[in-house]
């Protein structure tokens, strides 16, 4: 398990104050707990008084005197729902995993987390999406975001990796490739049909930017310009 803010203890400090009046509702929220997720719907909870109880969420259980002796919802499943609520713990079924571009906190299926990379929505790009070649201005056309690194992958006719072609240079050598092509003008005929427009290019994830809309150009920086 990935030891972030999500995935491992959230911190011991209360949370904002609520307009709740239930009290084991305000308890959830005024007391020092800890929350850390073991999977399948499972929460460990370290209370304020040193304890440790575990919560089944989906079930609806806790190990705590408070829910096994008097079958009430304790502050320890409402501080765990409110965890989950507020996106820092992932909810039953899902794990969380870091971004392979930016390293941010993702929540992933339980099923399909070791089978990566995953991606947050910043820096996903998903086939079909329209994006900016930020080196020329050009638009392009998503057609898969790769498993590999631009070091990784080697340009077709070119004695070089992604990393190395000269265009690339200065963007990260780890960046995940993305497969490109350039969309087809409309109302050309097949014969107009260029072979750039057919062929797939790779590029380092951080060449390539969302296009924003008209009079909103600080839409385009989703990646700091290379050095």
């Amino acid at each position: 398990m990935i030891d972030t803010a999500a995935s491992g203890k959230v911190s011991l400090t209360p949370l904002a104050e609520t307009e709740e009046t239930d009290p084991r509702s305000q308890r959830a929220r005024a007391e020092r707990m800890s929350v850390t997720p073991l999977g399948g719907g499972l929460y460990e909870v370290e209370s304020q008084s040193d304890n440790t109880y575990f919560v089944d969420l989906l079930g609806s259980r806790c190990t705590c005197p408070d829910h096994m002796m008097r079958g009430v919802r304790c502050k320890h499943i409402r501080r765990v729902a409110i965890e989950i609520n507020e996106g820092r713990v992932p909810p039953p079924g899902k794990e969380a995993v870091e971004c392979a571009r930016c390293e941010s906190v993702v929540f992933v299926d339980e099923k399909t987390a070791a089978a990566g990379p995953h991606f947050c929505d910043r820096c996903r790009l998903e086939p079909g999406e329209p994006v900016v070649d930020r080196a020329t201005g050009d638009l392009l056309v998503v057609v898969a975001m790769t498993d590999y690194r631009a070091n990784q992958v080697e340009v077709p006719g070119r004695d070089c990796t992604v990393a190395e072609y000269p265009t690339n240079e200065g963007y990260p050598a780890d960046d995940p490739v993305v497969e490109v092509l350039y969309p087809i003008p409309s109302g050309l005929r097949p014969e107009q049909v260029e072979p750039r427009h057919v062929r797939r290019y790779s590029f380092p994830r951080s060449r390539l930017q969302r296009p924003g809309r008209p009079g909103n150009q600080s839409e385009l920086s989703d990646f700091p310009e290379p050095k």
